[in-house]
């Protein structure tokens, strides 16, 4: 289920440019995202957690839109990752995913 889509803003350069830096990309992806153990759901919902404590805006609204679409992660679900946001990195990037989870969610 999981694709091959790639959040940072300049990786369609390095595709258009230099396929062999995409390329490499892409295979880090595939060996990152492997669901041998942890299912591909699970490893989504942790990506969405590394966004959010890093307060990436747009990593984050990426992260919850593919996990809304991609696995009919629901709002409940995606709090209980920010609430472990909330304890290991604070009350600034909570209130920032929370802000962001409520956007997506009101459109």
């Amino acid at each position: 289920m999981k694709e091959d889509v790639f959040y940072g803003k300049g990786i369609h350069h390095a595709k258009k440019d230099y396929p062999d830096i995409y390329k490499a990309v892409v295979e880090l992806n595939e060996a990152a995202y492997t669901g041998k153990v942890l299912d591909y759901r699970t490893q989504k919902l942790i990506a969405l957690g590394i966004t959010a404590a890093a307060s990436d805006d747009r990593a984050m609204e990426k992260q919850m839109q593919s996990a809304i679409k991609e696995f009919g992660v629901s709002k409940d679900e995606i709090v209980d990752v920010l609430r472990v946001v909330l304890l290991t990195s604070g009350n600034p990037p909570f209130t920032k995913a929370m802000r962001i989870l409520y956007q997506i969610l009101e459109e």
